[in-house]
């Protein structure tokens, strides 16, 4: 004899609450177990703090990654200190200690950083140092179009690629078209060359070459009086401190923008996750996966 079919759905939702539980107390015994924080080694345990702009739903989790075995250490929701204060408590338990973090120049994490670690050594991001200088160039590209008018206005308009693309990588049948636009704007032409020059930061013989050549790029933006150069100068001056650590710890977040890649394949492939607690373990075991593009 079937039950009142109020009585079995009142059934069926408690057992499957149930198997919800169980499955979350399965996972965390295994996360427990499988990744644990790790100890140290010769007391340079160096992670880089890098958005992992993992989406679910509406909400935003934050992935940590250990440079040093490429292994996603600490997930977390929201951005910075939201996401991170789980992950300081856990830290100190650990004792490790971090010498240094590299990470872009968010805010959010360098004041979380500075807080939390503040005898660990902060290095901004060299691949998103030059993506900015990028975005300034190209957002001076589209204003000049817009400006620009008849002969000025054919030459300049499709030449974004051809300034993105640092001259050393550009064919030379593409060099011609690129020389055309610059001599005809000379804006354009200084926000060129100085995105050039600022590639040369990073290859400087010292700290104090290094330095001095960071503010002589800022003083030379200055001075061509364009507003998204004088922002790129001020924005580099006030994170100075950072881009100079560079030279002592050659740290870089290269490995995690490869791990942000792995979890769009892994969300793509699986068209979204609808259990959050699985979706996390899953980017926890993600350095033991191999994820292959299909289609």
């Amino acid at each position: 004899m079937l039950k009142p079919r109020s009585t079995r759905r009142r059934r069926w939702g408690y057992e499957r609450a149930k198997d919800k539980i169980l499955a979350q107390d399965c996972i965390d015994a295994y996360r427990q177990k499988q990744f644990r924080p790790a100890k140290p080694r010769n007391q340079k345990d160096v992670k880089p703090l890098k958005p992992a702009a993992i989406a679910y739903y509406e909400q935003r989790l934050d992935a940590l990654l250990d440079l040093e075995t490429g292994r996603i250490v600490w997930v977390g929701h929201g951005r910075g200190q939201a996401a991170l204060g789980k992950f300081w408590r856990r830290l100190r338990l650990s004792r490790a200690k971090i010498q240094a973090v590299a990470m872009d120049m968010s805010g959010a994490y360098w004041a979380a950083v500075l807080e939390h670690l503040p005898g660990a050594a902060v290095v901004f991001d060299r691949f998103h140092i030059t993506k900015l200088m990028n975005e300034k160039l190209d957002e001076l590209r589209r204003v000049r179009v817009r400006e620009a008018t008849g002969t000025m206005r054919q030459t300049i308009k499709g030449t974004r690629y051809l300034l993105l693309t640092r001259a050393a990588n550009l064919e030379q049948e593409k060099l011609p078209k690129l020389e055309d636009a610059l001599k005809l704007n000379h804006p354009l032409s200084q926000a060129y060359y100085l995105k050039e020059e600022l590639g040369l930061l990073w290859e400087q013989p010292s700290r104090v070459a290094m330095e001095d050549f960071l503010r002589q790029w800022c003083a030379r933006a200055m001075e061509t009086g364009i507003a998204l150069l004088r922002q790129m100068a001020k924005t580099l001056l006030l994170h100075a401190s950072g881009i100079l650590s560079w030279w002592e710890h050659r740290l870089s977040s290269g490995k995690m923008e490869g791990v942000n890649n792995k979890i769009k394949t892994l969300t793509r492939q699986a068209y979204g996750y609808r259990d959050e607690a699985f979706f996390i373990l899953k980017l926890l075991a993600l350095h033991q996966a191999r994820i292959k593009l299909l289609g």
